[in-house]
């Protein structure tokens, strides 16, 4: 199909998985779907080990290195509010983060090596990845082999707040880590009236919110970035009475495996000495998420090579404290990770969250040209 067929038909994909949101893990009717449009074209499906994502091959004509393009396919528990004519058909789900958009790019950068399958040296391996959202997903795909024999990896995020036509390439740390925690802080109810026979924890949970400010103020240099967040209180059932507990959620986020640790331990000194300053008993759960997304420096300059041979505007993006399970890849092979301009109306995670449907072909393009760049390039200078 030419370049105006091919938009039309990957915008179509995009809608249909728009209408049709699946959360992490629950992804069987997307999977289906994939695998019908890869096998109209007569795209190779791997066999796999896993319940829901698909990992589709292309094999050159000519012997090469085994490289990857790779896109999530899950939604979120989001009502959508955008108003739009194929706006989510499935109540309180919705694409609010542009896995479609991804999903639909990848599928493009398939029909595309297809059609230059003879010409290739080498392999293409497009994985499909459930579970993003989940945080899972990665490392069920690594689990599974699907990386075995890649040399190197591609993938890309839509990013709403550059324009389409521009792409975010850089080398070195782009996401950051993730840690989730728990916080259960065990005192003893009592009247409000007569504090004195209790042990509040709520006024221990204030004591602590700002105590953990510290972790990051007077423990991370500022050169380095980190943030901590306290999200979610959740103590108390009425307005006189002092209640036996209090429990505290939030998350971690940082760029370095180092100040990763460092702020956890940090974190678990100040809790556990906050407790013990108000004779209460306490609980933590640390969550561990995927860590820093770091991009291979000479993956990178060939994605910006590829970029610019499609008319790409290439800029150095600002690194996001969002994270990424991309970045599990990356601790398995080289590969780089862009942020890819669709002129957005809200940021990811937003429930009217939109996107400029143009940028799906000229990200098809992108991750088509990618590929076939990767092929072309010596293993030894990856």
């Amino acid at each position: 199909m030419n370049t105006t067929e091919l938009e039309s038909h990957l915008i179509s994909i995009r809608r249909h998985l728009h209408q049709y949101p699946e959360l992490s893990n629950e992804e069987f009717e997307t999977t289906k779907s994939i695998k019908k449009w890869l096998q109209d074209e007569e795209i190779d499906i791997r066999k796999t080990g896993l319940s829901t994502g698909v990992v589709a091959e292309i094999k050159g004509a000519n012997p090469g290195p085994i490289v990857a393009i790779r896109a999530d396919i899950d939604a979120l528990p989001i009502v959508e509010q955008t108003g739009l004519p194929y706006a989510s058909k499935v109540k309180g789900k919705m694409h609010a983060c542009g896995h479609d958009f991804h999903t639909a790019a990848a599928i493009g950068a398939s029909y595309l090596l297809k059609e230059t399958q003879a010409e290739m040296n080498g392999t293409v391996r497009i994985i499909f990845q459930p579970a993003e959202e989940s945080g899972g997903g990665a490392q069920k795909v690594i689990n599974d082999g699907q990386l075995e024999g890649v040399v190197a990896i591609i993938g890309l995020h839509n990013k709403p707040d550059l324009p389409v036509g521009t792409i975010g390439l850089k080398d070195g740390p782009l996401m950051a880590a993730v840690d989730r925690f728990h916080i259960v802080l065990y005192g003893k109810g009592s009247h409000a009236a007569i504090p004195q026979h209790g042990k509040d924890p709520i006024l221990a949970a204030g004591h602590l919110i700002t105590a953990l400010q510290s972790v990051v103020s007077r423990n991370v240099s500022p050169l380095q970035s980190a943030v901590l967040s306290v999200t979610k209180i959740v103590g108390g059932s009425t307005w006189n009475v002092i209640p036996d507990d209090i429990i505290l959620e939030g998350t971690v986020r940082t760029f370095d495996n180092m100040v990763r640790a460092d702020v956890k331990a940090k974190f678990y000194t100040i809790v556990e000495s906050i407790a013990t300053a108000f004779s209460h008993e306490v609980k933590i759960g640390w969550f561990p998420g995927p860590p820093p997304l770091d991009n291979h420096k000479s993956v990178t300059e060939i994605a910006r090579y590829a970029a610019k041979k499609h008319s790409l505007k290439v800029i150095d993006p600002e690194p996001s404290m969002a994270g990424e399970d991309f970045s599990y890849y990356l601790y398995n092979v080289p590969g780089t990770f862009a942020f890819f301009g669709t002129n957005g109306n809200e940021e990811w995670h937003h429930p009217a969250f939109t996107l400029d449907e143009s940028a799906i072909i000229r990200a098809a393009y992108f991750l088509y040209e990618s590929s076939r760049e990767l092929l072309n390039r010596p293993v030894t200078s990856l």
